[in-house]
């Protein structure tokens, strides 16, 4: 295992995701010192994420042909000069300009690091490595949120974009360690890359549109718990911060789990839809089933806990993909995560507006079976 590696890759990836997740303390503040309202500030989501989604297949797509080391190294660096525009931003416009070009560049890294971590190590080992980069995403609602909060409470939305800024340059600086290559060996994969063409099959097509049933039953539940409690339990912002963190560690026990059994499966995609379908089951019960806070808490940790341990098996599914266009399928999954994300917090509104949550459980159900479906559907092929 490539520890150096896995280790800058957890680093980059936590930098990356946190440049938006752990802007969620400061929205309120953010809107006051704009002089914008709240609504405005929230759509800086949307605006990150598209960026994100489109970068990360131009990125991937890129880096099978001229080499993956420059986005490595220029993604998180570009993005610490971004937090640093925020930062010091006068207005919404300034604001929203550097934001959505620094989700470009996380979108340019996030691909990119999950097709040089497959490539390092051998496709028996693929579930652990990966599910290493998925777990400084994951920590990002465990620990970057809640130390956003408390550090952001000394020194502001500004200075917490500054020690972003800090902490992306140290990605940076930890991948140009990490990623040292022969000028032969870049050559070698350009040449390779150029000879092959046309390897986008309808089998890796139909993964792609398998995460993104997985992202929007994922994003349902990240999204829209905290006010799920809120209006189903009546309680103040406080009393939901620790079911939140709660929640979080459900995913990152069953990121680390599922990388483990990813590599001891030798169906993997089996594993996956058996996930998806219990996924299914959780949702049901997490939306319709509510006698008490404690329950749906419960509930809310088990849905993400079995989300997550199929994950990293389809992530590993989609990186046995022929290495001249690895780049690029797990860069266009990253773009099917982010209209996963949109099409989340789309579908939730709307079923809020007309259902209410008690809709959350058979959307989440169908989306998850479509998912499961999808995965067995896929395995011999």
């Amino acid at each position: 295992m490539p520890w150096l590696l896995l280790g800058a890759a957890c680093l980059g990836s936590f930098a990356a995701t946190a440049s938006g997740t752990t802007r969620a303390p400061f929205l309120i503040d953010m809107a006051r010192d704009l002089s914008v309202n709240l609504v405005l500030v929230a759509n800086l989501v949307s605006m990150t994420a598209t960026a994100w989604g489109i970068t990360s297949f131009v990125a991937g797509w890129a880096s099978d042909r001229l080499g993956r080391r420059a986005f490595l190294i220029g993604g998180p660096f570009a993005l610490a000069l971004c937090m640093l525009g925020v930062s010091q931003a006068g207005d919404f416009l300034g604001v929203a300009i550097w934001a959505t070009i620094g989700g470009g560049c996380s979108g340019t890294f996030m691909g990119v690091i999950f097709a040089e971590v497959a490539e390092r190590v051998a496709a028996s080992h693929r579930g652990r490595a990966l599910s290493w980069v998925m777990a400084g995403q994951s920590l990002t609602l465990v620990v970057g949120v809640p130390l956003a909060a408390w550090v952001g409470a000394s020194i502001g939305w500004r200075g917490w974009h500054v020690a972003l800024a800090t902490l992306a340059a140290a990605g940076s600086l930890s991948l140009y360690a990490a990623t040292a290559r022969t000028t032969a060996a870049a050559a070698a994969r350009r040449r390779a890359a150029a000879a092959a063409r046309g390897r986008l099959t309808f089998p890796v097509i139909a993964l792609l549109a398998i995460s993104i049933a997985e992202r929007v039953c994922y994003g349902l539940v990240v999204v829209y718990f905290a006010t799920f409690l809120l209006e189903q339990y009546q309680v103040g912002l406080e009393a939901v911060a620790l079911p939140l963190a709660l929640v979080a560690v459900g995913n990152v026990v069953g990121t680390a789990a599922g990388g483990q059994l990813a590599d001891k499966v030798r169906d993997r995609l089996l594993l996956f839809g058996l996930c998806m379908a219990l996924t299914a089951g959780a949702g049901l019960a997490l939306f319709l089933w509510r006698p008490s806070i404690a329950v749906s808490v419960a509930l809310g940790f088990t849905y993400v806990f079995i989300n997550a341990l199929g994950r990293p098996a389809l992530m590993a599914a989609l990186a046995a993909v022929p290495e001249d266009v690895r780049g690029t399928v797990l860069g266009l999954n990253g773009t099917c995560a982010s209209v996963g994300w949109v099409g989340a917090a789309a579908l939730g509104g709307w079923m809020i507006a007309t259902w209410g949550f008690v809709g959350f459980g058979p959307l989440s159900a169908a989306l998850a079976l479509l998912g499961a479906a999808m995965a067995f559907t896929q395995r011999r092929r």
